[in-house]
This record gives structure tokens, C-alpha cells and sequence, in this order.
């Protein structure tokens, strides 16, 4: 069966954020998910290799090393949304252009590696800060301008989380060609 251009644009399906409070179950799911998380990209750019990662995943789509320095971008941003979100009342957050960060000159001058780095140390901080929170600290809010909705900290983290894995699977259909 040929994949569609929306398969490959979302392999895992569109994220769906949860309506309640999570469980302390789930939440230690999806936090484990991020921290798994950077170890994963890295062995998955491995595997896939430099040339590929030169390669758009679907027609139209951003190159493996452009969804690699991505994750790196916009994780930096999500763990610094949950630290505005936990010391500030109701904070809105600063949207911004993924593509033209994408085509910024550093992403195509500095190694895929530089960004997993990156990944490892973030996600290493952002992780240990998950698993501090309190209850009451897990429905504290921001504000996001661009969808004009707001998030509670454990509808970022199932959505913070599924961005991973969907990117994940990005790189994992470069691996398979």
C-alpha cells in the first residue's frame, strides 16, 4: 500500500490532548518518553546515515537534518514554556516561524550531532524538572497567541511529548528508504 502524502506527513497521527488531569501513571509515561527521547533521534540518525538525512522524508517535507535541528529548536522553546508557565501567572508565549528557523545558515553548517547534544542535555534538565512537579503545578497554564488556546503543563506534556515521537518517525522513514 503507497503512503499518502498526510501518512507521511503525520505517521503517527495528529496528537490528541487529554481533557482531564492526567494520572501520575501517565504523566510518568509521557515524561519517560521524553526522556528517552534523545538517545532514540541519535540512534535513529545513525542508522539512517548522513546522506539520507540530506533528503526531504516526504515531497515538500524539511531534509532529516532540518527535522533534527528542529526538535533541538523547539524543545529549547517548550522547556523554557514550562518554566514561564510555573513562575509566571498565565504567561503568553512567543510563537515563531519554524520554517525560517529551518532555514536559517546554521542548520545547514552545523552537524546533526551539535543538536542531539543538545537534546541530551535539555531533555536531562527539562525530565528532572518533570519529575518535581506537584499536582497543583501540572494545571498551571500559558497562553498560546498563535492557536488562540490555552494549554494546561499536562496538555504540553502530551503534546511536547507526541512531537518527539511524530518527528521520530520522521527520521524513521528516511531509514527505511
Amino acid at each position: 500500500m503507497k503512503s499518502t502524502v498526510a501518512d507521511l506527513q503525520y505517521p503517527i497521527g495528529r496528537a490528541v490532548l487529554p481533557t482531564a488531569p492526567l494520572t501520575p501513571a501517565e504523566r510518568a509515561e509521557y515524561i519517560n518518553q521524553l526522556a528517552t527521547l534523545p538517545a532514540q533521534l541519535t540512534a535513529a540518525a545513525r542508522r539512517t546515515g548522513g546522506v539520507q538525512l540530506e533528503k526531504p522524508y516526504r515531497p515538500g517535507g524539511w531534509t532529516g537534518r532540518q527535522v533534527l535541528h528542529h526538535v533541538a529548536d523547539v524543545h529549547l522553546n517548550f522547556y523554557l514554556r514550562f518554566r514561564l508557565a510555573l513562575t509566571e501567572d498565565h504567561p503568553t508565549i512567543r510563537p515563531f516561524d519554524m520554517n525560517a528557523w529551518a532555514e536559517l545558515p546554521d542548520v545547514a553548517a552545523t552537524p546533526v550531532t551539535v543538536s542531539l547534544q543538545l537534546l541530551e542535555a535539555l531533555h536531562s534538565r527539562w525530565v528532572t524538572l518533570l519529575w518535581h512537579l506537584t499536582e497543583a503545578q501540572w494545571q498551571r497554564t500559558f497562553h498560546h497567541p498563535l492557536y488562540q488556546q490555552d494549554y494546561t503543563l499536562d496538555q504540553a506534556l502530551v503534546q511536547y511529548s507526541w512531537h518527539g515521537r511524530h518527528h521520530m518517525a520522521h527520521i524513521e522513514l528516511l531509514s527505511q528508504e
